[in-house]
């Protein structure tokens, strides 16, 4: 796997991400969709089967995991360009952090519009983050390079890895889950950043990241008492536990209620438009009386006997 190095941004707070490049890299330059159909055979894989992501925030990685039938192999691993914030979860709408947990994608959260026409919505908030009362939305994974919030990639890696999604999700998989973590969830990681206010958090997503590095499947996810319960634990566990949910509900009904208020506002610059036309109709109505009694009125002097 390639080496990444870190360089912290000088804009914002961004970590911008110099990697060098491996077979399983991503485009360099444009993204060729046979030339991702060509990797995808060399690996015994096919465009449309189901897929898991994994983000690693400190080493600036993102993977893609794909179904090959028995399990889930790694496909690739993508350097991210940038993410914001610091290690930690996201917490409140305009903190500019980018999110750590257990997410997930349906089709409503693929995005064809906007300032990034081809991006992932992963879900923030989700259940878990929802029961602790974090707030955000439109958490993207998205092009450009740059990003407050997100996890901005270069634009030829987005479009491989957005085609590699919207075919799973138009082939039949529900939802793709992402998993987001602070870095790889190993022991020394782990040790060197225990004395983190977030460490008994990241003690428990690490639940989810052995979960998946022992079966290389994607692990069912509940909400317990403010904690995230995965696998057969998931199952297991009683009356307190509830549906690990991403916000896709959440970022639909904004979006219409987005389009609501530009259709109010498109009603009222239409009204507005209107009623300065009647003004200005009755106005030149007025100004040609005036103008026809004047002429009227000279006419009739012009006849007077004298």
């Amino acid at each position: 796997m390639s080496a990444v190095l870190l360089a912290w941004g000088l804009a914002g707070s961004g970590r911008l991400a110099a990697t060098g490049q491996d077979a399983t890299a991503g485009p360099a330059e444009a993204f060729d969709p046979q030339e991702l159909e060509r990797k995808l055979a060399a690996k015994g894989m096919a465009l449309g089967k189901p897929i898991l992501i994994r983000i690693f925030k400190q080493e600036a990685q993102l993977e893609v995991w794909m179904d090959t039938g028995a399990q889930f192999e790694l496909f690739a691993t993508y350097p991210i360009c940038n993410w914001s914030g610091a290690l930690g979860p996201k917490l409140s709408e305009g903190d500019k952090q980018s999110p750590e947990g257990l997410y997930s994608i349906g089709p409503r959260q693929l995005r064809r519009i906007g300032r990034w026409p081809r991006s992932l919505d992963i879900g923030y908030p989700n259940t878990f983050d929802r029961g602790l009362g974090r707030t955000g939305s439109y958490v993207l994974v998205h092009g450009g390079c740059t990003t407050t919030g997100c996890f901005a990639m270069t634009d030829p890696v987005i479009a491989e890895i957005f085609k590699l999604s919207e075919a799973a999700l138009a082939r039949g998989q529900e939802r793709i889950q992402v998993h987001a973590f602070p870095f790889r969830m190993t022991p020394e990681n782990l040790a060197a950043h225990a004395s983190s206010e977030w460490s008994a958090f990241w003690s428990n997503l690490k639940e989810a990241y052995d979960l998946f590095e022992r079966s290389h499947m994607p692990p069912a996810v509940m909400v317990c008492n403010k904690r995230y319960v995965v696998g057969e634990s998931a199952a297991a566990d009683g009356g307190d536990c509830v549906a690990n949910v991403s916000a896709a509900q959440v970022a639909v009904a904004r979006w219409r209620s987005v389009a609501r208020l530009r259709r109010a506002r498109l009603v009222q610059r239409v009204r507005s438009v209107r009623r300065a036309y009647a003004v200005a109709r009755v106005a030149r109505r007025a100004t040609v009386a005036r103008q026809r009694q004047a002429l009227h009125s000279g006419s009739a002097r012009h006849r007077m006997p004298r």
